[in-house]
Order: structure tokens, then sequence, then C-alpha cells
């Protein structure tokens, strides 16, 4: 059943055994784990059904480290930043949740090993299943493709499925309004995380609406699941019994925000001969109804090696040198070096030229990167002075990067870069210099993580292996901000497979 909050009588309360803090991929696939049960589930999501700018506003923040668009990559209405999610599926790498002497802070709680009998439900949930992440053999069938193995050693080739995307509030919204068990207060902003004096134990939610309305929500365990960015603040805002916030007493809420960064233009990949690509490594495919696509990723041996982040790269035709025209011979005599020493080993002789192309001299390759970011307690979510609407202090982003994330991206470029020419498929022209900076521009992925961490230990970590924020009986986190470590994929994912083993975890303490 939905309700709006703005429509219901001023100091209105609410009952349920478990209330869940936000209606993004997190809370959405924790409640639907509990449809159908006896027990009762409140979702209370701060937006509507639909987008709504003055909702959108209240995302807002300051920046003081490097620049980030606070309120553009995150969506503040019923299915969360699923609304804008562009798909992109695969597991983290068992490296990933290591705890690595060369990576300060790294570790998870656990091996890769936990979360495997939840990535194919995972899968299920985002329409990907079931999932062939690392199953060359399978594409090399269905694409009747040979697929090269890396030759280097630095690089392995995995597999990304492409979700629809599922927007998780239109996809499993009518599934929630008809579970008898479960409850979704849309517009319902929670203000502030109300608990004991001896902040042991969360009695209560204080929620307040734009047009003015303030209800409650009591229950017997509490959730929260608003992002890898507002957890940390929710966290922070709820000081009335704890002044630092409620978790935070080893000041280690929000700190240790990670992201992704992405560089574009870095690279290009020229190519004498695109067919010596296979088409998987350069195409989003279609096979048997899915999205699908290869991509570079850093092999463990080198990362060990090197003492290096992870690293994953994709790339797609670009554009294609011809001569027809002034311009083609004019962009293509900038790498008439690279194009050259690709047609060399590239072409098989004097054949027919490509009847299609006729005048087609060879092609180039854009490339994306994710990169891992290195835990870092400097890089940080706090309380802003600023305040929005409700009259609650906005996020404040100092946003990091160190030495090891650019000296990684750097390596990986370069191995990308002789990957290509092992493999006999073209040159790869490196953009970024070894300088000792970053680039003026890094952007990130929308990939907000790390800022409630988990750690088995209280002083190293927010919550606990299973998620439960330490020192508090029954409040719990979910989403990506429990990440100790960031690897190089997508975290959607992974962030809905550890949703599922919370759901786990309840129902068996419920």
């Amino acid at each position: 059943m939905y309700i709006d909050a703005r429509k219901l009588p001023n100091g209105s309360s609410f009952d349920a055994d478990i209330a869940i803090i936000g209606g993004g991929p997190a809370g959405i696939t924790l409640a639907r784990s509990f449809a159908g049960r006896a027990t009762r589930i409140m979702i209370v999501e701060a937006g509507g059904v639909d987008f709504d700018a003055d909702v959108q506003a209240m995302y807002e923040g300051v920046n003081t480290g490097i620049e980030y668009p606070l309120a553009v990559n995150r969506m503040r209405y019923f299915g969360g930043s699923s609304n804008h999610w562009g798909g992109y599926c695969r597991p983290l790498d068992p490296i990933d949740f290591e705890k690595r002497d060369w990576v300060p802070h790294s570790g998870w709680p656990f091996a890769i090993d936990e979360l495997e009998p939840y990535y194919e439900p995972a899968s299920e949930i985002v329409e990907v299943a079931p999932g062939r992440y690392a199953d060359k053999q399978y594409w090399q069938e269905r694409t009747k493709d040979k697929l090269p193995d890396p030759r280097t050693g630095r690089m392995q080739i995995r597999f990304v499925h492409f979700s629809p995307p599922t927007r998780f509030g239109k996809r499993y919204g009518p599934e929630l309004e008809a579970a008898g068990n479960i409850q979704v207060m849309l517009n319902a902003n929670v203000s502030h995380i109300d608990a004991t004096d001896d902040a042991r134990a969360v009695t209560g939610l204080s929620i307040k609406t734009l047009n003015g309305l303030e209800h409650t929500v009591r229950a017997k365990t509490y959730v929260v699941a608003t992002g890898g960015l507002e957890n940390a603040r929710m966290l922070l805002l709820s000081n009335k019994q704890m002044k630092v916030g409620l978790g935070n007493q080893n000041d280690l809420v929000g700190r240790y925000f990670m992201e992704h960064p992405h560089l574009t233009g870095f690279g290009e990949i020229v190519l004498a001969d695109q067919k010596r690509m296979p088409e998987l490594y350069r195409d989003r495919l279609i096979i048997e109804g899915r999205p699908c696509k290869a991509a570079f990723n850093a092999s463990t041996e080198f990362m060990r090696e090197r003492r290096l982040l992870n690293a994953t790269f994709m790339g797609g035709i670009a554009g294609h040198y011809q001569a027809d025209t002034q311009d083609a011979w004019d962009r293509a005599a900038q790498h008439v070096d690279l194009l050259q020493a690709a047609k060399y080993f590239l072409t098989d002789g004097d054949g027919p030229p490509d009847p299609e192309f006729p005048k087609r001299i060879g092609h180039w390759m854009g490339m994306g990167c994710a990169c891992e970011q290195e835990p870092n307690p400097d890089s940080r979510v706090s309380l802003a002075d600023d305040k929005d609407a409700l009259g609650l202090p906005r996020i404040k982003l100092d946003w990091r990067l160190t030495e090891l994330d650019r000296r990684s991206v750097v390596e990986h470029m370069r191995s990308l870069a002789m990957e290509v020419g092992a493999l006999g498929i073209g040159r790869m022209l490196i953009g970024v210099e070894d300088d000792g900076k970053w680039p003026e521009l890094v952007a990130g992925g929308s990939h907000h993580m790390g800022t409630t961490r988990m750690h088995d230990d209280p002083t190293q970590g927010v919550v606990d292996r299973n998620c439960k924020v330490h020192g508090i009986d029954n409040l719990y986190v979910a989403g990506s901000s429990v990440f100790p470590t960031s690897g190089a994929a997508n975290p959607t994912l992974t962030l809905v497979a550890l949703a599922l083993r919370l759901g786990d975890h309840l129902r068996a303490r419920v």
C-alpha cells in the first residue's frame, strides 16, 4: 500500500516490525525479501513516484575537495538512483575482498564466497540472469568469434551484462503495493533517527514533509538505505542522543568516501583492420536477448606484483580513417606512425578492399575506464552550515584521490596498450602523462561507497559483517556505503546481493 505523507493528518504515527529508510535498489530489494510474510514492513521514501525538482533540490550540497555534482548524480524519488542507472552489471573480483598490505584499510570481514550465493538471485532482480561474467566459452559459442586470451599477464577478460536497466520503483512498485504486509510512505523525509538516552537502541523516526507536516514511525528494527552519501548524512543528522551522530562514536561515519574515478579521452586504440578485434570487445551485442560486452580487467597477479589497485577498461569504435576527404587524411596523419605500425602486422596482404567501405584505411576506438579508489579516511562526508528546505544541514563532500590511485590508473593504461599490441589487435595512443598529477578534469561514475564501512572492529568500521551499526542493537545500514573497498565493478549488483544477504539475517533474527 502507498501512503502520501503530505496528505496525512498532522502528527500521524505508524508502527512496523522493520522500518526501511529509502526506496532505492537496496531498500526495495530488502522489502521484497519479506513480501507475503507476517513481518510488517514500512518503506519511508523522501520522494514521490515521479521526479520533482523541489524534492531533488534537497540533494544540493557543498564541495570542499574535488568538484562533484551532488544534486544531479542521485535521484530523490521512488526507485532511487536506479531511475538513471546505466545498467552495468558485474560482480566484484575476489581480490577486492582481501586485505592487501599495499592498500591501507583494505579487507572485507568475509571473502567473496560469502556473497557468491546471492549474486545469481541479484542478477535475476536486475534482469540479467543467468550471469555469465567470466564464462569465455559461453560467449565464444554464442558470438561464433574467437576470444583470445590475454598474453601479457597484466589483464584478464571479464564480461559485463547490461540490465534493461531495471527501474526499481516502476518494476517492483506494483508488487510492493499489492503485498499485504508492506507499506510505502512517499514524500516522507526522515529528519532524525530517535534513540534511547544511552543511544543503544533506536526508538523511532521523526518525519517531515515539504508542506509542513510532521509524523512518526516506530519499529522493532530500522534500516538506513538512502544511498552512499545520504546514509552518512542521516546518521550525522541524528545527533540528539549522541552529539556526534549515531554510530559515530569513533569518528568514522562519513569517512572513506570512495568513487570510481572515470577518465575519458585518456587514449585511443588505432586499428588498421577492425575485424582483428572481436566484435564483443568493441560493440555492445545482444546475445539471447541480453546486451553484453567484454571488458579488460586488471589481473590479480599483476596487481599483486606491482602493488596496484583494480581497474576495468571498455571501448567502442569512435570513428574511421578514410581516404576520401582531406579532413580524414589530416586526422590519419596525426596517428600515421601508429596506423602504419598497425597495418604492418594486422593486414593479411594486399587483398581486395572492403566492398562496403572501399576507402577506409583504418579505425579508432575511444576508451573509458573505471578505477578502484584507495580507502582514504580524509575523503569524507560531513555536514555543511547551509540548510535545506527542512532546516537540516546539507551534505558537505571532501572527495580526495591519492598517489596510489593515480599510479594505478597510469600503469593499467600502459598495460592495456601493451595488451592490445600483444594480441595483434592494434596500437594504443595514451593521452595522459605520468607527471605525478591528476588530470584537471576527473569525473566519478555516480558510485558512492564506503561512508559507513563494514568491519568487525568498531574502531575501524561503522557496521559489522551483518551491516548492524556498532553499539546500536536494532539499527542497520544497506547499500554501497558499507563497502570497505570499491573494486572496479559498478556497485549495483553487489549492493543488491548484500541486501538479499541482510534480508536472510533479519529474517533469522526477527
